[in-house]
């Protein structure tokens, strides 16, 4: 009869007890690692060096490559790991800075829809700053953060105002403002201008000390860098001097613009994005072909575009559609993008040769030039 260690069972439990006890011996290196992070950060801001070192984050990936090989393990491996590890540092080293910084030390600050995603992103982020933070917000907003409901019930004599809230009711909220204009730095977040110009021009026209602002980011965004940030002066550079102070603890890329050049470019950054996922993915659904079976068919480049068209529909349709309609430069990308479609459905149907090199030369020339 075979003994109890013959029983692959009996084995496969103690080589798994044995793979939970490896990971956590990992996991407690990692937050070793993170701890000397954090003090290698704080050693950065005493001596006022940056805190991202690309140079020696390129060092630290190509060690991690040999390593990795060493090992016998796939380089590709070993960089996917450290960079996570880096990025994790770099998150820790970032709210570090943020929180150093105190841009809002004593300063009292408004957001007006801090219950939404985006709004409960700002209240995090200036608490963190060190802003007494207050929202205003008809539905319930984040744990211990005071709501006043309406923005209008009560004094606006905070320092900084967000308006956070949808775009149509941001562009009312900024024409309301402009009857009484607060003392205090207001700027929007809305991913378009277009609907907001004439709100934004009327509370700038009554003295308001007002910019606009667009975070190229998401709510569940916790590292800045790599990410933008527009700022739309509308002709009061204090109040874009501030809107920007509050991110350059921060490494986000500051980018400053006109109106009508942001809402022209964010047609194709946002708009024609969006919509050729929205494409892509209804073409998908009505198929008829089931998900399952496509999935067991999948290459790199459908999987890569499915994970983000996914991303696209778990998104809130309405500020998509907002998106697509509201910007007043919007149809420019849809008709780009119906025209590109027509072209390559016509070259197909020509069995054109040339004229598909043609397509595949232009576009790997025009996202070179990109680099």
């Amino acid at each position: 009869m075979p003994g109890a260690s013959d029983d692959p069972r009996a084995r496969l439990d103690v080589l798994r007890r044995e793979l939970g006890d490896i990971d956590r011996e990992i996991l407690a290196l990692v937050a070793r690692r993170q701890a000397t992070a954090q003090k290698i950060g704080q050693v950065k801001r005493d001596a006022g060096i940056p805190t991202r070192d690309y140079r020696q984050e390129r060092d630290v990936i190509e060690r991690a490559r040999a390593s990795a090989v060493e090992h016998g393990l796939t380089p590709t491996l070993g960089e996917e790991l450290v960079l996570a590890l880096i990025r994790g540092s770099l998150t820790v080293q970032e709210k570090d800075v943020v929180a150093a910084s105190g841009q809002g030390s004593g300063r009292s600050a408004l957001v007006i829809g801090g219950a939404g995603h985006m709004g409960a992103w700002f209240v995090r982020y200036l608490a963190a700053q060190g802003f007494t933070v207050e929202i205003a917000d008809p539905s319930p907003g984040p744990a211990g953060v005071a709501n006043r409901g309406d923005w209008k019930a009560g004094a606006l004599d905070h320092e900084l105002i967000v308006v956070a809230a949808p775009m149509p009711a941001t562009a009312t909220i900024l024409h309301e403002m402009a009857a009484a204009p607060p003392k205090g730095i207001v700027f929007d977040v809305g991913s378009l201008k277009s609907p907001l110009r004439d709100g934004l021009a009327a509370l700038r026209a009554a003295g308001g000390r007002v910019c606009s602002v667009h975070p190229m980011f998401g709510p569940d965004t916790e590292l800045l860098s790599g990410r933008h940030v527009i700022f739309v002066d509308l002709g009061v550079p204090e109040a874009t001097a501030a809107a920007r102070a509050l991110f350059e603890p921060t490494m986000a890329t500051l980018v400053e613009m006109d109106l009508e050049s942001h809402d022209r470019l964010i047609a194709y950054v946002l708009g024609l994005s969006h919509a050729l996922n929205i494409a892509f993915f209804t073409a998908l659904a009505e198929s008829g072909e089931a998900a399952p079976r496509l999935a067991t068919l999948s290459s790199t480049t459908f999987d890569a575009q499915l994970g983000v068209a996914a991303k696209v529909a778990a998104e809130n349709p309405d500020l998509y559609f907002e998106i697509q309609t509201l910007n007043d430069y919007g149809t420019e990308s849809l008709a780009a993008l119906l025209y590109a479609v027509e072209r390559l459905r016509s070259v197909v149907r020509a069995n054109d040769l040339e004229g598909f090199r043609g397509l595949m030369t232009r576009g790997k020339q025009y996202l070179a030039s990109r680099r």
